[in-house]
């Protein structure tokens, strides 16, 4: 499946997987990475449609925007949203008339007081990773051998795990049986593609005593829920013992700052947001498929193993749309097409079917730390 993707933005995708290479001797296809999604699933891109479909590009009286209804709870605010008792069964062209009356700020204001992922064109600048220090730093370290608690769900997060899984460390997904990854919901060949590699462990988040104590255990923490859904479980980086070298890994939609951090995101509407579009901003249309997705998950997998390299201790925030930025400010050097062919993934685990085996690595790991 062929998508337009800007010639710049696939030469720094190929830059930063040659340079995980580099890091751990694993080789990674930029090109398979940013549209491999489309290829196992057949999504063709749609101008200002979305490829996956659930995305719209509209233009609002001022500028433009980019909704996401991917959730049934977003298309149930859409009344709420446009100010209609009654949408129909297709909530678009309600969507587009409200939004064509209305100026760029109005819509993203009331649509994020309602929890729905919609961005303004260009809104998010460009910033590198965030990097505090963490913790004491330990010797140099590749991810082979190391143990990875994967609390992330959809895209971003999960392939950074998965990345690190072909790189041999020990990666576990942790999910809640009640809301398990959404990705496990639709096609099980992409569930498959991000997660084949890693041990499926399921937990209580409301009682998270095994989670606590897989955190303790973990040289590697890949989170991707908004901050405060951790912390307020006492699961932040900070409720959890030290670990010398650990690098904790936290992607967010939008950042941790402010009103920021409870903006909600998928790659579609985030690459919009950083001003990553095709098209030019007269006329835009979406590049690639949820591309501030893959490109955020190999950008957070090459800094992690760049932290690992010199000794950890460090906790890395990468936000989609500030990454989406960064590579939107790259030299317009024309497009290309990315038309790989994707490899067929390995079958994740069933839900909770590595339970024993986690519990049984965790003992073992917090027993050599004592």
């Amino acid at each position: 499946m062929s998508l337009t993707v800007p010639v710049g933005v696939v030469s720094r995708a190929r830059r930063v997987a040659n340079g995980f290479r580099e890091l751990t001797g694993v080789e990674v296809d930029a090109d398979v990475i940013i549209a491999g999604r489309a290829g196992l699933l057949g999504h063709s891109p749609r101008g200002r449609v979305s490829a996956g479909g659930a995305t719209h590009l509209m233009q609002c009286r001022d500028s433009w925007c980019a909704l996401t209804l991917s959730r049934a709870d977003d298309v149930d605010a859409v009344p709420a949203l446009v100010g209609e008792d009654s949408i129909g069964d297709d909530p678009w062209p309600a969507v587009q008339r409200w939004v064509a009356e209305s100026d760029c700020a109005d819509v993203t204001e009331r649509a994020r007081l309602l929890g729905l992922p919609v961005a303004a064109l260009g809104e998010t600048p460009a910033e590198p990773p965030r990097i505090y220090p963490f913790g004491a730093a330990t010797t140099t370290r590749s991810p082979s051998g190391l143990l990875v608690a994967d609390l992330s769900s959809m895209w971003a997060g999960p392939l950074c795990g998965q990345l690190l899984a072909q790189a041999s460390a020990t990666v576990v997904k942790v999910e809640s049986a009640s809301r398990p990854d959404g990705t496990r919901a639709g096609p099980p060949v992409f569930f498959d593609w991000m997660n084949g590699k890693k041990l499926s462990y399921v937990v209580d988040f409301d009682q998270p005593s095994g989670l606590h104590r897989l955190l303790a255990a973990a040289d590697v923490v890949i989170e991707s829920s908004r901050p405060a859904a951790l912390i307020n479980r006492g699961l932040g980086p900070t409720d959890i013992g030290p670990r010398d070298g650990r690098v904790w890994l936290r992607i967010t939609g939008h950042g941790t700052g402010g009103e920021r951090a409870n903006w909600v995101a998928f790659g579609d509407d985030a690459a919009v947001s950083g001003g990553l579009v095709c098209g030019g901003d007269d006329a835009p249309v979406f590049c690639g498929d949820a591309i501030a997705d893959p490109l955020t998950g190999l950008e957070a997998a090459v800094t992690v193993a760049q932290s690992l390299r010199s000794g950890g201790g460090e906790l890395i925030e990468l936000s989609m749309s500030a990454v989406a930025a960064t590579y939107a400010e790259l030299p317009n050097a024309g497009e290309t097409h990315c038309n790989p062919t994707p490899w067929l993934p390995a079958k994740a685990s069933e839900l909770g079917a590595d339970n024993d085996v986690v519990d049984q690595l965790i003992s073992e790991k917090l027993s050599l730390s004592c």
